[in-house]
């Protein structure tokens, strides 16, 4: 069972409670005055994980497929025409136009 931190309302006394996870706080009795009434204090807490799990491990499994799904992609034969490797010229639009192969001119 965990172990919850309280505070009474009537008191202001500090305390730590060991209760089931469905106790309701309201009905947790104060130690020091026996007051009925208290309120759950948010409090810092350990934990340890445990297995393979590892933090981000999901992301880079994410992107690892993302790249290697990338690399089969490019290997493919195009759909249409010749594949041609871009540059920045052909980005931006400064470099020449290279007009389409096979028109007939």
């Amino acid at each position: 069972m965990p172990v919850y931190e309280y505070r009474c309302d009537r008191c202001t006394h500090q305390f730590e409670a060991t209760q089931s996870i469905h106790a309701r706080p309201e009905d947790t009795a104060c130690p020091q005055c026996k007051g009925i009434g208290a309120t759950r204090v948010l409090s810092a807490f350990a934990s340890k994980i445990k297995g393979s799990h590892k933090p981000g491990f999901e992301e880079m499994k994410a992107y690892n497929m993302l790249h290697e799904r990338m690399d089969r992609f490019s290997k493919l034969p195009p759909a249409m025409g010749k594949r041609v490797d871009v540059t920045s010229d052909m980005m931006t639009g400064e470099g020449p136009a290279t007009p389409p192969e096979g028109n007939g001119s």
